[in-house]
């Protein structure tokens, strides 16, 4: 059975793709993650969303909040964790990364792009942390 949450969250990654490839349409690939966060935020806020850049994490080890300097790229409504690349490939780790952010900041969707590739579309990865 589906939340309301869920429902919102899933609207938001629609937009979030659209958003997507609309800056990947307009600048293409090999560009800095730097600017295609920018681009991103901007388009983002364009379809009305709620976004925040660099985001810090918390991180809470053995009772003490620890400043470790984990960043979100883009928290979307405060719902949806978006982690930018422009890499040649997608290692493991970076897929790790977003599910560990969503964990730390108790989100249960995150969504990993990477716009160093010839095909956008087969670069876009939900994650989800089930809670």
């Amino acid at each position: 059975m589906m939340h309301k949450e869920d429902i919102i969250e899933n609207e938001i990654s629609y937009k979030i793709r659209g958003c997507i490839f609309k800056v990947y349409n307009e600048l293409g690939p090999g560009l800095l993650e730097s600017v295609y966060e920018a681009a991103l935020a901007f388009q983002l806020q364009q379809e009305g969303l709620s976004v925040k850049t660099q985001v810090p994490v918390p991180l809470i080890y053995a009772g003490q909040k620890l400043e470790v300097g984990f960043r979100i790229d883009i928290l979307v409504d405060n719902l949806v964790v978006i982690e930018v690349k422009s890499v040649e490939q997608l290692a493991d780790v970076h897929h790790k990364q977003v599910l560990t952010y969503l964990k730390l900041y108790d989100k249960k969707l995150g969504i990993l792009v990477n716009f160093n590739t010839d095909n956008i579309a087969n670069s876009i990865y939900r994650k989800v942390n089930n809670l």
